[in-house]
């Protein structure tokens, strides 16, 4: 299939969504958590662990779902694109969404208030964790990639680095997905680097790939680059887990989500880009039909990777939404499973 064929990037596009949630769900029960703590926990984060055997999303996949919904509604407008999700990200906030960080919270509260910019001065990761599907639906229009990226971090982030860090995660899923599977990641990523200029980000990035090209053990790399919440940390352990990608996407995610951290993140970005690498085809189908298939859940993903597919072609037919109220019910419910496993992180045993 050629870059162009809409079959193949229908398959990218909900590769990219349906890894992100994988990566997502499996690192989730382990945010905040040490590694020591999640393999004397969990022992391998390799099935989902915060309610039986279903995964949950958590705001990752929510917000990268929003930013398709925005990208389907206004493919060509960049304006209108970005006041979609920021009309979007407001109504998905007043669900009460989990795991929410302090930056997207201010920004909504500055979007409630008609504040501009809404975007705060902050290098955390909520920028960066929703950018792959922006690189795989635009993986051939380099100006729109980068103008309309810029434009949709800077919704909640301002900080040069969590910007920058959105564009290098969507430039890096662009580069996947205009690939074949077994591309070499090294490339891919060359290509996403070339858009970071922040010092300390482009350090921490190519400190990554050393490690990745010396043959450092993911233990190592945790601890060298760091797992957490700052974006300058996640994007560094992100990339060395997806240079030491041997073929395997679900023994890449486990190995990296098993390190504790901000977790969710780094699986949700890891996942996008091997999902834009592989395409849902080459995506484990088990552990995904195991999410929970409500709002953001795998029929909602499909569906939303399919109407990117047919934007690209020109239909205008509806874009699929979520129930609000399923939403929040569904919120309200998990909320003491939620809170249950933080209290317990706090526990030495």
């Amino acid at each position: 299939m050629t870059s162009d064929d809409p079959i193949d990037l229908q398959d990218r596009l909900a590769g990219t969504l349906l890894g992100t949630a994988l990566g997502d769900a499996l690192g989730l029960p382990a945010e905040g958590m040490s590694a020591r703590a999640v393999a004397r926990r969990f022992g391998r984060l390799d099935r989902f662990r915060l309610l039986g055997s279903t995964g949950f999303v958590s705001d990752d996949t929510e917000q990268s779902a929003l930013v398709a919904q925005a990208i389907a509604r206004h493919p060509d407008d960049l304006d209108l694109c970005v006041r979609a999700f920021r009309r979007s990200l407001l109504g998905w906030f007043g669900r009460l969404p989990w795991g929410v960080g302090r930056a997207t919270i201010l920004s909504c509260a500055r979007i409630a208030v008609g504040m501009r910019p809404s975007g705060v001065r902050s290098a955390g990761n909520g920028a960066a964790m929703r950018a792959a599907i922006v690189g795989t639906f635009f993986r051939d229009e380099a100006e729109k990639r980068l103008a309309l990226g810029r434009a949709l971090a800077e919704v909640t982030h301002r900080d040069i680095r969590a910007v920058e860090g959105a564009l290098y995660v969507a430039e890096v899923a662009a580069a996947c997905a205009r690939r074949p599977s077994e591309a070499d990641p090294f490339a891919s990523q060359d290509e996403g680097r070339r858009v970071v200029t922040d010092p300390q980000l482009a350090g921490a990035i190519d400190r990554a790939r050393e490690l990745a090209e010396s043959g450092a053990s993911i233990g190592e790399a945790a601890g060298d680059c760091g797992t957490s919440g700052f974006v300058v940390q996640t994007l560094a352990f992100a990339t060395f887990a997806f240079l030491r990608h041997s073929g395997d996407p679900f023994a890449t995610l486990v190995d990296a989500v098993s390190v504790g951290g901000d977790s969710d993140s780094i699986g949700a970005i890891l996942g996008g880009w091997l999902g834009a690498l592989h395409g849902e085809s080459g995506l484990p189908a088990a552990p995904i039909a195991r999410l929970h298939d409500g709002p953001f859940g795998p029929t909602h993903l499909r569906a939303l990777a399919g109407c990117l597919a047919r934007r690209r072609q020109g239909d205008v037919s509806a874009v699929p939404g979520y129930s609000a109220a399923s939403a929040m019910a569904r919120n309200l419910m998990l909320y003491p499973i939620i809170l249950g496993h933080g209290f317990r992180r706090l526990l030495p045993f």
